[in-house]
């Protein structure tokens, strides 16, 4: 197996270096040399969004640039990877397909990355929102970034009201002493009504999302990236300011001789907590919000920014991020690259924010003036939304798991946490 692999990356390389030649050499036009008129033919895009999410902004989309078809494949998202590796390599990959934070390391060596010459780096980061980076590497683009998922405070209005609230923490520091005020507890010390799902990772939804985001919040980014190698930034000798701190905050809220004391492994799932009216504040993602409001139509909440630290400098919330990448491999190249740019630059982008529930990572759609309730919160937070690259998001779970757990039973120290947490993501980076 990894004799295949290895004659298939080799392949990769070539296949670049080929296409790199004739793009140079002119055989091949992309970016603004580009007329719709040259893009012919037919394109096959794969995805993990089911087809019925897609059908009717692919036929808007086909409708306006009629000069070539898109079919649109949908896959698992969890045989995705693999089924993206087998097609590759028996020649039959998409020209195009959907890249994730969490998707994007196993495919580089399938995804076009187009070069700075082409889609110069000002452009990039002057079009699309801060968490569109994770697409980037030492020579280009990796992907079109697309939308942008950001994590966000789900809060229940009437546990703010009863116990005499005002508004949802801004702040950390105001937090804890929000869950002072709301959390309950019996004589026994047994948690009756909790604030915050905090502290635990098997019974806290996006346990990851939020530690990481805790982590990025005081300035470490998860996984540094220089170039085309990537190492842990936890455990970066270079970092200022190491995330132990954070790690020994958050696992504060799951231990009973804590002030902040509201969460325990006994307690439900946080979501199915806060849908049943037994959790004040939830941290979920933008998309989540559908589901929140189909599990409790009645529940009366609101949606405000994640928690920030005070007096940092910058703000910051964790995000789920997609684009579309093209196919080094793809027989019509030309049009699978312009079709990328079209589909992430208008109308399209901004209507599969709308339906996914999240925002569109383009600067000139998030400044677009929304009319509904919860999307001006989406927009505005996707502006301060950053991710990292996640190599392996099954096994980077079990390790993330694994340091909240050695801190909380005393087995580790939080800085030890980090560290062993670190060489192993190190592990999966190599």
């Amino acid at each position: 197996m990894k004799s295949n692999f290895k004659l298939i990356v080799t392949i990769v390389f070539i296949a670049i270096a080929v296409l790199a030649v004739m793009v140079f050499a002119g055989a091949i036009k992309i970016g603004g040399d580009t007329a719709k008129s040259d893009l012919t033919g037919k394109v096959t895009f794969w995805g993990t969004v089911p087809k019925e999410d897609v059908s009717d902004l692919l036929n808007d989309f086909s409708k306006i640039n009629n000069t070539f078809t898109i079919n649109y494949v949908a896959k698992s998202p969890t045989t995705y990877n693999q089924d993206l590796l087998e097609a590759f390599a028996a020649g039959k990959g998409p020209d195009l397909f959907l890249v994730t934070e969490d998707s994007i390391y196993n495919n580089y060596d399938k995804a076009y990355t187009i070069p700075f010459a082409t889609y110069p780096l000002l452009n990039f980061q002057s079009y699309n929102a801060p968490a569109a980076d994770v697409f980037l590497t030492g020579q280009g683009s990796t992907a079109f970034p697309l939308a942008i998922d950001p994590l966000i405070m789900y809060y229940n209005r009437n546990m703010l009201d009863a116990n005499n609230i005002l508004y949802p923490p801004e702040y950390w520091d105001e937090l804890n002493e929000e869950v002072v005020k709301i959390t309950k507890k019996s004589p026994g010390n047994q948690i009756t009504q909790s604030a915050v799902a905090l502290g635990q990772f098997t019974n806290v939804n996006n346990a990851k999302d939020i530690l990481t985001t805790m982590f990025m919040q005081v300035g470490n980014p998860v996984v540094n990236k220089q170039g085309s190698s990537f190492q842990s930034g936890l455990i970066d000798p270079r970092n200022s300011k190491p995330p132990s701190d954070a790690l020994l905050f958050y696992t504060s809220f799951a231990s009973p001789s804590s002030s902040t004391y509201s969460w325990n492994k006994t307690l439900a799932n946080s979501q199915e907590a806060f849908t049943s009216n037994s959790l004040a504040f939830y941290f979920g993602f933008a998309s989540e919000l559908s589901t929140l409001i189909n599990k409790n139509p009645n529940l009366n909440f609101g949606i405000a920014p994640l928690p920030q630290v005070k007096n940092s400098k910058t703000k910051v919330t964790g995000a789920r991020v997609v684009g579309i990448s093209v196919s080094a491999f793809s027989r019509n190249f030309n049009t699978a690259y312009g079709a990328a740019s079209l589909l992430t630059s208008g109308d399209f982008a901004r209507e599969y924010a709308r339906i996914q529930g999240i925002a569109p990572i383009r600067r000139d759609l998030l400044a677009e003036r929304q009319k509904d309730v919860y999307s001006p919160v989406f927009y505005s937070t996707a502006l301060i939304a950053r991710t990292w690259v996640d190599p392996s998001p099954k096994e980077t779970d079990n390790i993330f798991r694994s340091m909240v757990e050695s801190v909380f039973s005393s087995s580790l120290k939080p800085k030890a946490a980090i560290i062993d947490a670190g060489e192993r993501i190190n592990l999966l980076l190599r």
